[in-house]
């Protein structure tokens, strides 16, 4: 069976074609229409069956992963960054436009999921997916299913505050959700710039040639990764825990983490994998083409 996943983002739409056992067959990219709702669900129609076109093939359903996720009060799109879908039926009105069903995912979620199913934590029972970006967010796979709840926000552990804060730490930055110190504003790149006063990739080659301020400042950064995590840890106790996003690439943290958050869970000796994403920015639109 033909799997079809695509990547709806802010500036470009990517479209890949998967073979059952997850060998990739083709991908696509075309930019995203800036603000236009309507031309975003043509934009993203048009990709797909451009790609089966060139396939010779026809996916039976359609996996899209988006900035956002489906208020289940409404059935309309909400917390999304691409703001011309919120408030929109767009799983609804793709399906339409394709004759065939949608799967609509969180971007984060899919992340998850594709490293999960063939990725890093491939073969680990339960699986956290985490998003260290722009923003910080994450997933929970088990048994290769993504887990949702009643509210849709299931991974958002980046909206919780910074657990054990130290003194200096409190009452925390502003965060855009209207409160302070959640995780986000600690841990995500905007997060690590401001505390570094550089750009998070400078901050880290000033480290290594053994800039003192820097080296403390990502002391500190994975000091909080650390603590967050532990908290993931004593509520979910999963498998693996995989990093995404652009500071996923900082490559200290795969070896300095778990030893801190060992003081942190609940346990003498947590066997918890931290483990670094296997298809990198791929992941995304795999974990969407996973969700058919």
């Amino acid at each position: 069976m033909l799997r079809i996943g695509v990547d709806l983002g802010g500036t470009k739409i990517e479209a890949l074609a998967l073979e059952p056992d997850g060998a990739e067959l083709k991908r696509l990219r075309a930019p995203t229409p800036a603000g236009d709702y309507a031309a975003t669900v043509e934009a993203v129609a048009a990709i797909v069956e451009r790609l089966e076109a060139e396939l010779a093939a026809r996916s039976p359903a359609v996996g899209v992963g988006i900035p956002g996720a489906i208020d289940p009060r409404t059935g309309l799109i909400h917390n999304a960054n691409s703001t011309c879908l919120i408030g929109k039926p767009f799983d609804r009105d793709l399906a339409a436009r394709l004759a065939r069903p949608v799967r609509l995912a969180n971007d984060a979620d899919c992340f998850a999921l594709s490293e999960a199913a063939d990725g890093a934590a491939a073969g680990r029972r339960t699986v956290f997916g985490v998003i260290l970006g722009t923003g910080v967010g994450g997933g929970l796979v088990v048994d290769g299913k993504l887990v949702t709840g009643p509210n849709h926000i299931q991974g958002e552990w980046g909206h919780n505050p910074l657990p054990w804060p130290e003194d200096d730490e409190r009452p925390g930055p502003e965060c855009y959700c209207g409160r302070r110190g959640c995780v986000e504003t600690f841990l995500s790149g905007p997060g690590l710039k401001r505390e570094l006063g550089v750009e998070p990739a400078e901050a880290i080659r000033r480290a290594a040639a053994g800039d003192a301020a820097c080296e403390a400042g990502l002391r500190r950064y994975e000091d909080r990764l650390a603590r967050a995590l532990a908290v993931v840890i004593n509520i979910l106790d999963p498998h693996a825990i995989v990093l995404g996003g652009g500071l996923s690439n900082v490559d200290r943290l795969y070896a300095r983490v778990p030893p801190l958050w060992k003081v942190r869970v609940f346990c003498a000796e947590p066997a918890t994998e931290l483990l670094k994403a296997k298809f990198g920015d791929s992941s995304g639109v795999r974990g969407a083409a996973w969700l058919v």
